[in-house]
C-alpha cells in the first residue's frame, strides 16, 4: 500500500439510469476506500453535452442515494473544463501532441470508416509548428491529437489489479484525441486530467475500460503525474452470454428496478458484491461491515459474472433469496420503519402492534412489497380470499363455530395468543370437533388465506376487534 492518503473515484456519465454495473464498480470503489481508510470520489463525467441530461443526473443520484453508501467529496467535470484544455495545452507546448486539421471527423478516436489500421493521419504529425500556429490562429477547425511514440520499439505496461500483467506495443496505439474540433475535451484528456488534479491513487473501473489504459498511461506521462494503481472488473452478462445494456435488456440493467420491488438497499448492495467477487470462505449473506472486511481486490474474479433474470421477470433469484435472508436479521424497529412507507403507498396503515406484527410475517415474504401485497389482510379489511381459503370455509360447521369463538373472544380477560389458543380448543372440545376445523377456518376468515405464520400468532396481530368483526362476518 502506498504511503499517502488512498483516493478513488467513481466517475458515471449521465446518459441514463444508474447501471447495475455502474452501481457495482461504486461499490466496490467505496469498499476498496472505506477498507483503507481512504477518500472516495463522486465525480460526473459529464463532458458529452450531446448525450448528457438532467434526469439521467438525477437518476444517478437517486440510485446512489437508495445504495446508502456516501462520498467524501463531489465534482461534475463540466465545471472543470478550463483545466482540461489547459492540462492539453501543456501536453501541445511540449510536443506530445499536434493540431489535426483532417476534415470531417472530431471524435475521442480513429474515424469509423478508417478501423483497422489506421494510426494518424498522414501529414497532420509532422507539420511544423508554425504552419499549424497559423492555421489555427485562421480559425481553420483541428482535433488536438497526442503524439504517440512509435518506431522506438516502446512498450506501454501495467500491472492490473485483477488481470495481472499487461502490455501492448506503441507502435499498435493510434495517435488519439485530447480535445474535439469544437475545443470540447474527450473522455480520455477529461478523465486524466482530472484523476491527476484530484490525485486519484487507485482507478478501479469495468473491464471494458482495460484497453484505454494504455493510452490513459501516456497521457499521465504527457502531463508529468504519476499513473495510479489500475483495476479491472469483470463485466456483467446475461443469461446467454451477452453483455448486459440498457438498450437491450431495459429495466433488468437498472438499480431501481430492485429498488422499487421491494429490496432492501443493502441487500443490493450484498448482492451486486457476489456478482465477480467472493470473500473466499462460502459466505453470502453479509453486514455491511463485514462487506468492508472482507473486500479486496484479490477476491475479484477474471471471468464475467452472469445476472439471472427472464422476460417475464428482470430480478435475478438469487437476490430475492438474499433479500428474505436479510428481512429475517434486520433490526425490527429498522426494518418497521421501512415498510411503513411501502404501506402507505398502498394505502394502507400500520396496526397497533406494528412491530410485532412485521416480526412475524417477514419470515413468509422476500421483499418489502410483500408487506403491502401478501400481508394487506393484517393493515386492510379489504382483501380477497383465496379459493384454498375458502375451502377451508366452508368445511362444516366452521362458519357457525366462527361466529361462536367469535363471542367467547369478545369476553376474554386478556387477549393474547396464549388466551386465544385456549379459547379454540375449549370451544372444539365442547362442540366435539377437530381443533383444525376452528384453526383453518379462522386463517382463512382472518386473513383469506390457506397458509401463513402461526393460527394464533395471527389473531394477535390482527387485533382483538377486527378479529371479532371479521368471525362475526363470516
Amino acid at each position: 500500500m502506498k504511503d499517502y492518503m488512498l483516493r478513488v473515484r467513481f466517475a458515471p456519465s449521465p446518459t441514463g439510469y444508474l447501471h447495475i454495473g455502474s452501481a457495482r464498480t461504486f461499490i466496490f470503489n467505496w469498499l476498496f476506500a472505506r477498507k483503507n481508510n481512504g477518500t472516495m470520489i463522486l465525480r460526473i463525467d459529464d463532458t458529452d453535452v450531446d448525450r448528457n441530461t438532467e434526469t439521467s443526473l438525477q437518476s444517478i443520484y437517486d440510485g446512489l442515494n437508495w445504495l446508502g453508501l456516501n462520498w467524501d467529496e463531489h465534482y461534475r467535470q463540466s465545471d472543470r473544463l478550463e483545466l482540461h484544455r489547459k492540462q492539453a495545452g501543456a501536453i501541445f507546448d511540449k510536443g506530445l501532441a499536434y493540431r489535426d486539421f483532417t476534415p470531417a471527423h472530431s471524435g475521442d478516436d480513429e474515424p469509423e470508416e478508417r478501423k483497422g489500421a489506421w494510426l494518424f493521419n498522414p501529414g497532420m504529425p509532422d507539420l511544423p509548428r508554425e504552419e499549424s500556429d497559423r492555421r489555427a490562429a485562421a480559425g481553420e477547425p483541428f482535433v488536438l491529437r497526442f503524439r504517440v511514440p512509435r518506431g522506438a520499439g516502446r512498450v506501454i505496461r501495467f500491472t492490473d489489479g485483477v488481470y495481472g500483467e499487461q502490455a501492448k506495443a506503441a507502435d499498435d496505439v493510434e495517435d488519439f484525441a485530447l480535445l474535439r474540433s469544437n475545443g470540447m475535451p474527450t473522455y480520455h484528456m477529461a478523465s486524466c486530467a482530472d484523476d491527476a488534479d484530484l490525485r486519484i491513487t487507485n482507478i478501479i473501473r469495468g473491464q471494458d475500460h482495460l484497453s484505454n489504459t494504455f493510452k490513459h498511461i501516456l497521457i499521465f506521462e504527457g502531463l508529468g503525474a504519476q499513473a495510479p494503481e489500475f483495476a479491472h472488473l469483470p463485466l456483467l452478462i446475461a443469461p446467454d452470454g451477452a453483455k448486459l445494456s440498457k438498450r437491450k435488456h431495459g429495466p433488468v440493467v437498472s438499480v431501481t428496478t430492485y429498488r422499487d420491488a421491494g429490496f432492501l438497499a443493502h441487500t443490493y448492495v450484498n448482492f451486486l458484491c457476489l456478482l465477480g467477487w467472493s470473500p473466499k470462505d462460502n459466505r453470502e449473506q453479509m453486514t455491511r461491515q463485514e462487506l468492508i472486511d472482507a473486500f479486496s481486490l484479490a477476491g475479484v474474479n477474471r471471468a464475467n459474472a452472469v445476472v439471472n433474470f427472464s422476460e417475464a421477470d428482470p430480478i435475478d433469484p438469487k437476490a430475492l433469496w438474499l433479500n428474505s435472508q436479510h428481512l429475517r436479521a434486520w433490526p425490527i424497529g429498522d426494518l418497521a420503519a421501512l415498510v411503513k412507507p411501502v404501506l402507505e403507498t398502498a394505502g394502507l396503515a400500520p396496526n397497533q402492534d406494528f412491530e410485532h406484527t412485521i416480526d412475524v410475517l417477514r419470515s413468509r415474504y422476500a421483499t418489502l412489497n410483500d408487506f403491502a401485497g401478501k400481508g394487506r389482510p393484517y393493515f386492510s379489511d379489504e382483501f380477497e380470499i383465496e379459493p384454498a381459503a375458502l375451502t377451508k370455509l366452508d368445511t362444516a360447521p366452521a362458519r357457525e363455530l366462527l361466529r361462536e369463538l367469535a363471542g367467547r373472544i369478545e369476553v376474554l380477560p386478556e387477549f393474547s395468543e396464549a388466551s386465544v389458543e385456549e379459547a379454540v380448543r375449549a370451544l372444539a372440545a365442547d362442540r366435539g370437533v377437530k381443533a383444525g376445523v376452528i384453526i383453518n377456518g379462522s386463517r382463512a376468515a382472518l386473513t383469506g388465506q390457506a397458509a401463513g405464520p402461526s393460527a394464533f400468532a395471527i389473531f394477535a396481530c390482527v387485533g382483538r376487534e377486527r378479529v371479532i368483526r371479521r368471525l362475526r362476518n363470516v
